[in-house]
C-alpha cells in the first residue's frame, strides 16, 4: 500500500510535492500556516516549502510557491545525467580499491 498523505478540508493543495528539484534546490519539506494562525497573519496562509539548495548543504532554506520554480525537463536531464556520471566514477574508484586489497578475489 502506498502511504498517503491527507490535506484538511478548507486548506489550498500544495502546488509542489516532496523530492521535486527547483531552481533552489531539492524540496525536502512542505508546511502549511492555516488562515487565522498567527503565522498565516505574520507570513501569509499559504503552503511554504524547505528546500535543500545541495546535496552538501548544513542548512535548508524557505521559500513561498511563487519564490519556486522546477527545472525545466532540460536542466533535470542534465543534473540526473551529471549525478549518474558522478556515482558511476566513485564505483569505478571503489571497484578499483577493493581489486587492490582483495586482487584474487575480485573478478574484472
Amino acid at each position: 500500500m502506498e502511504p498517503t498523505i491527507s490535506i484538511p478540508k478548507g486548506w489550498k493543495y500544495p502546488h509542489f510535492t516532496l523530492g521535486q528539484r527547483t531552481d533552489e534546490g531539492l524540496i525536502i519539506g512542505i508546511k502549511y500556516y492555516p488562515q487565522g494562525s498567527l503565522l498565516a497573519h505574520q507570513y501569509g496562509d499559504d503552503w511554504r516549502y524547505v528546500v535543500m539548495p545541495g546535496n552538501n548543504s548544513k542548512n535548508e532554506q524557505s521559500h513561498t510557491e511563487n519564490e519556486l520554480q522546477l527545472l525545466t525537463p532540460q536542466e533535470l536531464k542534465t543534473l540526473l545525467e551529471a549525478e549518474i556520471k558522478k556515482r558511476l566514477y566513485q564505483i569505478e574508484l571503489l571497484t578499483y580499491e577493493l581489486k587492490a586489497i582483495y586482487p584474487n578475489i575480485v573478478n574484472s
